[in-house]
């Protein structure tokens, strides 16, 4: 029998432990007869203010994300979205695929969204290739932000990182503050704006810029979702968090 609450599809869901939006934001994109399951990547609020102090971060993610798929994957999820940004695994796109293929490892054989290929997906949804980034980051993480998106053949037209020190400040960006940061970078050039960062609440943001501008605005949280649901059979037009989920 299925799931009583769950019977179309659960879904697992992994962050980090510093991260306080994905699991809200995720939750209110779901459809009817779909639940999700979160689990955690257990690392400290370290500082990303420096190369030494951003690797740091990114390894303690690395090591602590197979032991969260493992621990979420004991309710009997469908799929498992790993929810970080796609340049905390970010070693080109030679590696892409060996280290998608440990994730689904880890989870047992169970599809597995990651940023790097949902990210692909929705811009190709929506056939745009000159993007606009937003990253929550000082200049040291920016830096490997964009050369996820030159290397996969996009061209990045302009880039501006909200400047948090440490993953559970990121959290504290505000609704004007996203605002201010996608008039920054938008111009008529642009034909997408994607914003990374998981614990950047911005799937409301995104939806409401994309009305004045007319054109993608793409939030993390939302594309990773929009994804997991897209792949696993879950068609539903979700509204009120932009174009991708209600029209595509």
């Amino acid at each position: 029998m299925p799931d009583s609450l769950g019977p179309r599809l659960k879904v697992g869901v992994v962050v980090p432990s510093t991260n306080t939006s994905a699991q809200p934001e995720l939750d209110a994109l779901r459809p009817d007869g779909v639940t999700n399951h979160t689990g955690r990547m257990v690392i400290g609020d370290d500082p990303m203010v420096d190369e030494p102090g951003f690797g740091h971060v990114m390894h303690s993610i690395r090591l602590s994300t197979h032991p969260a798929i493992r621990s979420v994957t004991g309710c009997g999820p469908d799929c498992v979205i790993v929810g970080v940004s796609p340049e905390s695994y970010w070693e080109g796109t030679a590696s892409h695929g060996r280290v998608l293929d440990s994730m689904r490892d880890a989870a047992g054989g169970l599809p597995v969204t990651m940023s790097p290929d949902a990210i692909t997906a929705a811009l190709a949804a929506h056939d745009a290739r000159r993007v606009a980034v937003i990253t929550p980051y000082l200049p040291v993480g920016d830096d490997s932000v964009s050369r996820f998106f030159t290397d996969s053949g996009y061209d990045l037209l302009g880039l501006h990182g909200l400047g948090m020190p440490s993953p559970a400040r990121i959290s504290h960006v505000s609704e004007p503050e996203l605002r201010d940061a996608v008039k920054e970078i938008d111009s008529a050039d642009v034909e997408a704006i994607v914003q990374v960062g998981t614990n950047v609440a911005m799937a409301r943001v995104a939806a409401a810029a994309e009305f004045w501008l007319g054109k993608p605005v793409l939030s993390n949280n939302v594309v990773l979702y929009w994804h997991a649901l897209r792949r696993n059979g879950v068609t539903d037009s979700v509204r009120g968090f932009g174009s991708l989920l209600s029209e595509h």
